[in-house]
């Protein structure tokens, strides 16, 4: 690619190289005060993850007229499963004037004590004047704690939307340090067993912490101009830099110590790794880049907002694999390589070893690798059937957490509803009464919440008779919201918990019908682009969406059965197609633009197997450095991070070591030149020798 020429001259130029590097330090040296504050503009209110104009929504807007919209209630819940005795409601009592006498100017008088129906449990609800200051939210929390406590059988909690936000907030609070320091330290372990030398390891990590650090400024950026960034977004996206930054550098070193054996000069060898290396690297981010702004055309604010963020992320970390990089490279001598250096005129040990093995048995027999292949595949997709997207509060940590612990004790004294009430706003009061008829006739229904009347707006409080976390909870919701609605003049609308988990699901089902066909586009043309064909495009995109099927099926399977989680988050399979299938894609071009320039000198077949025998080593190491990445989610407590890192572990592990190194090669083989129709090369006859294996690769004749 001729328009990388400026670029090339200038990362191995014997001067403009230390240009790059200081250039580099000095845009570190700008953002770092930036990118250290990225979490003090995280928004991990749950409200803000909602889907803009869905009803849910704009009940919460309409029901802030009601109250104080600074006002955050925390709920105290006790419970005996005895019953609660004499002593029992004395020692709630104390702690109730206790609250009461708190010197802390946020946290208001407690409500009346409210029994539970079977006397084996009370509550009262705390008013706390914290608005979105999540300091305060913390410190008045845990200044409740310290009052109440059980004692003997008497449980006691303190819940509601205040201790949920305090708990989630614990969990979010040191995520970034926890999440940043586990993956520095895998990446760094991977890479010392990935190229068993005591220097070379440094120079990719180096870089893509450098990367890092911008990437986190940028997103400071992007955060204060209004784009939703929560501590999700914030997790995947240093994991996501840390394993594509790392996936690009061990790409482009093996290309360069390739080179290095072929020219004496170390600058015309990254040059010449470059010019071969550079399209296939930007070809794939520019995959994940723009499956990533595909997600822009999402309704839910969690999902839009991951999008152009982790965008700007590939897209920093790709400058920084093509310019930083290459000119550190150059700037140290061949012995950063040692023990292993490649010297000029040396044979490769790629083309005799492991994977040059694997694909010459793959080809003596391809037919009945694919077909096992793509039958196993097939089966394990079958797991799909078995999901679900019931997600909630309650089951949204892996760590039980005392406010979900004190939900949960809500849940079974009280009816099922009083832990998460729907709540129905009228616009035309006038029409109160035909609303709350409507809403007492609904099945599900177990009784009605006194009304308020503010500002020409009316609302009140539905109590669902079974779990409102439950998946028959969002049919009972969809009944209500068609009663309702049908009132003439009423405008009434139904928000609450549940409204809200359905919601979140209906615009998951768009998000994933409109995005996903979409990033398949995509893919296509840029495969087309790239390999100058359409059907190894068709093929490859094939391969990626069978092994999406087969991740997400296994993965269904794992978090039900091996884990016990209770569902997964709506927006998981939208999120796991977009990193599966442009990661996925990523492995192909790796090994197709290679096999691509290997077939224009010994054919298609012969080109595989040695494309795979030269690439093998490399992809697969790149495919384990990037799933221990996202494996690294798993330390944190939350379900949808640890369920985002499994499904994306798995899922590129899979394509790495089945699908790229044994379907592709397989089906490649099978069809032969007409994987590159209706390019020339698909014309171009088979040489003689193609079976006779992959050849040496003979040194360049050095300049004068």
């Amino acid at each position: 690619m001729r328009a990388l020429d400026p670029l090339i001259r200038a990362v191995t130029g014997r001067r403009t190289k230390w240009l790059v590097v200081v250039l580099w330090l000095a845009a570190v040296a700008a953002t770092s005060g930036y990118a250290g504050k990225l979490q003090s503009v995280e928004n991990n209110e749950a409200s803000s993850y909602l889907p803009a104009g869905v009803e849910s929504t704009r009940v919460l807007n309409l029901s802030r007229r009601f109250s104080d919209s600074k006002l955050l209630p925390a709920i105290v819940v006790y419970r005996d499963r005895g019953g609660l005795d004499a002593a029992d409601r004395a020692l709630i009592a104390r702690q109730r004037d206790a609250i009461a006498g708190l010197a802390s100017p946020s946290i208001l008088d407690p409500s009346q004590l409210e029994p539970a129906p079977d006397g084996q449990a009370a509550l009262f609800s705390v008013p706390l004047r914290v608005g979105n200051n999540t300091d305060r939210i913390i410190n008045d929390v845990r200044a409740l704690r310290r009052v109440v406590n059980g004692r003997g059988n008497l449980e006691a909690a303190v819940t509601g939307p205040a201790g949920i936000s305090a708990d989630a907030i614990d969990v979010f609070g040191d995520i970034d340090t926890k999440l940043l320091l586990a993956t520095v330290l895998l990446v760094a372990g991977l890479l010392l067993v990935t190229y068993r030398s005591p220097f070379l390891w440094l120079v990719p990590l180096i870089t893509v912490g450098l990367a890092h650090q911008v990437v986190n400024a940028v997103a400071y950026g992007l955060a204060k101009a209004g784009v939703l960034i929560n501590g999700q977004t914030a997790g995947i996206l240093t994991v996501l830099v840390f394993g594509a930054g790392t996936d690009y550098a061990l790409l482009l070193v093996a290309r360069y110590r390739e080179e290095l054996r072929r020219h004496e000069d170390k600058h015309e060898a990254m040059a010449a790794a470059l010019r071969k290396a550079a399209p296939a690297i930007l070809a794939s981010a520019s995959t994940v880049i723009a499956g990533l702004l595909c997600l822009l055309v999402a309704v839910e604010n969690s999902v839009s907002g991951f999008g152009p963020v982790s965008a700007v992320g590939i897209a920093l970390t790709l400058a920084a694999g093509l310019t930083l990089l290459p000119a550190l490279l150059v700037a140290l001598p061949r012995g950063v390589f040692w023990p292993f250096v490649p010297r000029y005129g040396s044979e490769p040990r790629e083309l005799t070893g492991v994977w040059g093995r694997i694909a010459a048995a793959i080809m003596r027999r391809p037919r009945p690798v694919w077909a096992v292949c793509v039958g196993a595949l097939v089966i394990l997709a079958l797991g799909i059937f078995r999901i679900d997207t019931t997600t909630n509060q309650l089951n949204s940590f892996r760590v039980a957490t005392e406010a979900v612990r004190g939900q949960r004790i809500i849940a079974g004294a009280f009816p099922g509803g009083v832990s998460a009430p729907a709540d129905i706003v009228v616009r035309d009061p006038a029409r109160l009464d035909a609303v709350r008829a409507a809403a007492a006739q609904t099945p599900g229904i177990a009784s009605l919440g006194p009304p308020q009347r503010t500002d020409g707006l009316a609302r009140f409080d539905a109590i669902l008779a079974g779990n409102p976390y439950a998946a028959r909870a969002f049919t009972t919701i969809e009944r209500l919201r068609d009663r309702v609605h049908a009132v003439p003049g009423a405008g009434a609308l139904v928000g609450g918990e549940t409204a809200v988990q359905l919601d979140s699901r209906t615009a998951a089902v768009r998000d994933i019908r409109y995005v996903m066909p979409l990033v398949l586009f995509i893919v296509l043309v840029i495969l087309g682009i790239l390999l100058r064909a359409v059907v190894a495009p068709v093929v490859l995109a094939f391969t990626v969406v069978l092994s999406f099927a087969a991740t997400l099926g296994v993965s269904v399977i794992v978090f039900r059965y091996l884990f016990g989680f209770d569902g997964i988050e709506p927006s998981l399979p939208l999120l796991a197609f977009i990193f599966l299938v442009a990661l996925g894609v990523d492995y192909n071009i790796f090994l197709m633009a290679r096999v691509r320039e290997e077939a224009q000198q010994v054919g298609t077949r012969a080109g595989m197997q040695r494309g795979l025998a030269v690439t093998g080593g490399v992809i697969t190491s790149a495919g384990v450095i990037l799933a221990g990445t996202f494996s690294v989610l798993g330390v944190l407590p939350l379900v949808a991070l640890t369920e985002v890192g499994f499904l994306v572990a798995f899922g590129v592990l899979l394509d790495t070591i089945v699908v790229r190194s044994v379907l592709v090669p397989a089906l490649t083989e099978e069809l032969g030149a007409r994987m590159w129709w209706p390019s020339a090369l698909s014309r171009r006859p088979e040489p003689e020798t193609a079976a006779a294996g992959p050849t040496a690769i003979a040194p360049a004749v050095p300049r004068r």
